[in-house]
C-alpha cells in the first residue's frame, strides 16, 4: 500500500536528523532553524513499511516497526494541531503558528476542500485562508565588538523592556541600562546559560534574580521586565510560572540609554560596564517602555547607534547540521564552531575520528 502526503509551511522549531522507535511508534526528527520565516516544504512517502521523509530536499530514509505493512491510522488526520479532546495521544508540543499551502493526502488537495466547506473537513480555532503574518525584523550581533545602542526615555518612574533572543552562546551581555542621574544599574545577561538580572546600586546589589537554563539552544526566547517604584519583576518565555519578583531598597528612574548586546569599546565605566563578555546571537521584537524599537530607522543612521550588526536577518547557523562527529559522537556548538563528545565511542579527535584502539604489535622470532 501507498500513501503520500505533502505541503509547504512557514513557521515561527528546529532540530536535527534523529530516528526513534518505542514500541512499535517510530519518530523522526528531521530539519533545523525551520522558524526562520522562510517557506520549507514537507513530503512523506510510505510504501509498505518503507518511509521517505523530506524536509527541504533533506531525506531521510527509515523502516516503519509493527506487525502491519498498512498505516493504522485514525480515523481522521489533523494539521496544526491536536483538536479533540480526550484522545489517547502524546503530544507535548503547542499548536502550530504559521502558514501552510499546497496541502496534499494522496492526491487530494486538503485546502481546497477546506475552502468549499466540505462536511467531511471540520476546522477548529482562528484560521484563515490567507498568510498575512507581519514581516519581523531581526537583528544579528556578529561578532564580539558588536553592539545596539538606543535612546529611553529618561526620569521615567520606573522602566519597561521586553525583547527576544536566540544563541548557541552560553555567556553574553543582553541589556545593560544606567538609571537616571547614575542612581543604580540593570544589567541582563546570560551565564552559563541561564539568565541572570542585576539590579545594583554602586557596589551594593538591590536585586539578583536568576531563572531559565539551557537558554542557549539556539532556539526564540522571550524576556519582559517591569520595574516600578522598588519592584521588580521579569517573565521569561511568557510563562507565568517563570515570573520573579524583587524588592529593592532604592527608587527606579528609567536613564536615557539602553545598550544591547554589548558595550562600545571606548565606552566608560559609568556609561557602559560589560563584565559578562560579549552577546552572539540575534534579537528581535525589542520594545522600551511600552515603544516597539523600529530597527529600520536605525539602519537608516535615523536613531540609535550600533556597530558590527546584521540587521534585517538572524545570521544564526546550526553547525551541528550535518553532523561531523563520527561514530556517534555528540555534536554541541557555539555561534562560531562546534565540539564533538567521543565519550563512550572508543574514539577521540576533533571529530572522534581517531581509533583508541589497542594497539596490536608483532614480535620476531629468531630461529
Amino acid at each position: 500500500m501507498l500513501d503520500f502526503l505533502t505541503f509547504s509551511f512557514v513557521c515561527y522549531t528546529q532540530g536535527d536528523a534523529k530516528l526513534r522507535s518505542v514500541d512499535g511508534h517510530t519518530s523522526v526528527t528531521l530539519g533545523s532553524l525551520l522558524d526562520d520565516q522562510h517557506w520549507h516544504s514537507i513530503t512523506i512517502e510510505r510504501y509498505n513499511k518503507q518511509v521517505n521523509f523530506t524536509v527541504d530536499q533533506h531525506t531521510q530514509h527509515f523502516r516503519t516497526k509493527g506487525e502491519f505493512d498498512y498505516l493504522d491510522i485514525d480515523y481522521e488526520l489533523s494539521f496544526g494541531g491536536i483538536p479533540v479532546p480526550g484522545k489517547s495521544v502524546t503530544f507535548l508540543r503547542k499548536n502550530f503558528h504559521g502558514c501552510i499551502e499546497n496541502l496534499y493526502y494522496n492526491g487530494v488537495n486538503i485546502i481546497d476542500l477546506a475552502k468549499r466547506r466540505k462536511l467531511q473537513i471540520h476546522i477548529v480555532g482562528n484560521v484563515t485562508f490567507s498568510c498575512s503574518e507581519p514581516h519581523i525584523v531581526p537583528v544579528t550581533f556578529m561578532t564580539p565588538s558588536s553592539y545596539l545602542l538606543l535612546p529611553g526615555k529618561p526620569q521615567l518612574d520606573g522602566l519597561s523592556v521586553s525583547f527576544q533572543f536566540r544563541t548557541w552562546n552560553k555567556d553574553g551581555l543582553l541589556l545593560y541600562n544606567e538609571f537616571h542621574e547614575a542612581s543604580g544599574v540593570l544589567q541582563i545577561y546570560l551565564n552559563k546559560g541561564k539568565l541572570k538580572i542585576n539590579v545594583h546600586k554602586l557596589s551594593w546589589n538591590q536585586a539578583d534574580i536568576t531563572t531559565g537554563d539551557d537558554l542557549n539552544d539556539g532556539l526564540w526566547h522571550s524576556i519582559n521586565l517591569n520595574a516600578r517604584r522598588n519592584r521588580v519583576s521579569i517573565i521569561l518565555d511568557n510563562n507565568a510560572a517563570s515570573t520573579f519578583h524583587s524588592t529593592i531598597q532604592m527608587q527606579i528612574y528609567s536613564g536615557s540609554r539602553y545598550y544591547f548586546g554589548g558595550c562600545p569599546e571606548n565606552a566608560t565605566a559609568t556609561d557602559c560596564l560589560n563584565p559578562f563578555g560579549a552577546f552572539e546571537g540575534c534579537m528581535r521584537l525589542i520594545l522600551i517602555d511600552n515603544q516597539a524599537v523600529d530597527l529600520i530607522l536605525v539602519q537608516q543612521g535615523l536613531q540609535g547607534n550600533f556597530s558590527d550588526l546584521h540587521i534585517d536577518i538572524c545570521g544564526i547557523q546550526d553547525r551541528c547540521l550535518p553532523n561531523y562527529c563520527e561514530h556517534g559522537g555528540e555534536c554541541s556548538q557555539s555561534w562560531s564552531t562546534f565540539y564533538c563528545d567521543c565519550a563512550g565511542t572508543g574514539y577521540t579527535g576533533e571529530t572522534c575520528h581517531s581509533c583508541k584502539c589497542p594497539l596490536i604489535t608483532s614480535t620476531q622470532y629468531e630461529v
